[in-house]
């Protein structure tokens, strides 16, 4: 008979509160720890035009300094019902005792983005440091990501992106609403924040 695997002895917490305690140099993102859902408006000069999208993002850590990152979205049509599975993340980000952080972000579409930057208050900024990609995967050259923490508990999201041959340039922002009581990666039904 197949014994099922025990929970892990060291499991990742979305709650600063909650064992294991947060790394003291998890501090200056320690606002982000959680759930997040919302929606957003997303468009760049190769696509046919601009989209409508729904995220999720997850910020947990296992007690050491760096945050485990993931992010899912779906697109959405005209009235808000999902299409398909749009843009899918995972990653970690790395902090450093001067408040610099240093983010590896993976893609499924064959991209890896080491990015860096600096969390200040209620707020994250990343920018490309280098980018690898698979033989088959579209050339990005930069991005750049921003997080801010809003008194209100919303966090805003803007992802500029070099990507073919076009310049650094907007590509995508959202307004996303910490969820509370559920469980990172069991959305739930698709609501305006």
């Amino acid at each position: 008979m197949f014994d099922p695997a025990p929970e892990p002895p060291f499991p990742d917490t979305t709650r600063p509160n909650d064992e294991p305690a947060p790394h003291a140099l998890l501090t200056p993102v320690l606002g982000l720890l959680g759930t997040w859902y919302g929606r957003g408006e997303g468009g760049y000069p190769t696509l046919e035009g601009d989209f409508a999208y729904a995220q999720e993002v997850t910020f947990s850590h296992d007690g050491r300094p760096f945050l485990r990152y993931e992010a899912r979205a779906w697109l959405l049509d005209a009235d808000g019902a999902p299409l398909r599975p749009s843009a899918r993340e995972s990653g970690w980000w790395r902090l450093q005792a001067d408040g610099r952080v240093e983010a590896l972000i993976t893609q499924p579409t064959g991209i890896a983005e080491i990015a860096v930057g600096a969390a200040t208050g209620k707020s994250v900024d990343l920018a490309t440091h280098e980018v690898a990609i698979t033989p088959t995967a579209k050339r990005v050259d930069a991005t750049r990501r921003r997080y801010v923490l809003t008194d209100d508990d919303t966090l805003t999201f803007t992802h500029d992106l070099a990507a073919v041959g076009r310049p650094l340039q907007h590509h995508l922002s959202a307004q996303l609403r910490r969820r509370s009581g559920e469980l990172p990666g069991r959305p739930g039904p698709l609501t305006t924040p």
